[in-house]
């Protein structure tokens, strides 16, 4: 008789490390973040709240985490070119103008998704009072995308397009900063309009004369 298989305990914890995480973004949209609780998460996922805890300090860290696993995509939205390229890059077509509006409207579609507006939201609200999983969050969500456009604002300099004493990362910040800004406020809508105006307005200051 032959002996029956081991069963593949890695493959077993990958499944509840995944059942937990969808359950927590679940619950998120259901409950909303201060209802949300990890007793929550487990019951929904199946598995014990030991469990949760054996991987995770917190419910934000489960967030986190899932928020990330997710790639910060929202779900079922339709990807735009820049929403696609800016995962690796951010376009270098030699129109820096165009380049940028593509990337910042892609990040408007994205801000405004359910799938990535209601984690994101949480997540900064408990980063302003849990510092370690703040650093987390910028380090995982905010710090890569800034890069690539800072990346992309050195090769416009190499490339005579960018005035040499501009400091990228600043320069970076003066595009990202104002959408940020109206999204945490919800006071004004954020469009693919606001964001070509933010670029062109940006450009002004910042392009070689």
């Amino acid at each position: 008789m032959a002996d029956k298989a081991a069963p593949d305990s890695s493959r077993r914890s990958e499944r509840s490390r995944r059942a937990i995480l969808d359950a927590a973004l679940e619950l998120l949209g259901e409950l909303g973040y201060p209802r949300l609780t990890v007793e929550a998460i487990a019951a929904r996922a199946g598995v014990g709240k030991q469990t949760i805890y054996r991987w995770w300090p917190s419910k934000a860290a489960v967030l986190l985490d899932a928020f990330t696993d997710r790639g910060a995509t929202p779900e079922g939205a339709e990807a735009s070119e820049g929403a696609e390229r800016a995962g690796a890059a951010l376009p270098d077509t030699g129109d820096l103008e165009a380049d940028l509006k593509l990337v910042l409207r892609a990040a408007v579609d994205q801000m405004n998704a359910p799938a990535y507006d209601l984690p994101a939201r949480a997540l900064t609200a408990e980063g302003l009072v849990n510092p370690e999983l703040g650093a987390h969050f910028v380090a995982q969500v905010l710090e890569p995308p800034l890069r690539l456009f800072a990346e992309r604002l050195r090769a416009a300099q190499d490339a005579g397009q960018v005035a040499r004493d501009i400091d990228p990362r600043v320069a970076v910040e003066l595009v990202c900063g104002p959408l940020t800004h109206r999204w945490l406020l919800r006071t004004l809508p954020l469009t693919h309009e606001y964001a070509d105006a933010v670029v062109e307005t940006a450009l002004r200051g910042i392009l070689q004369k």
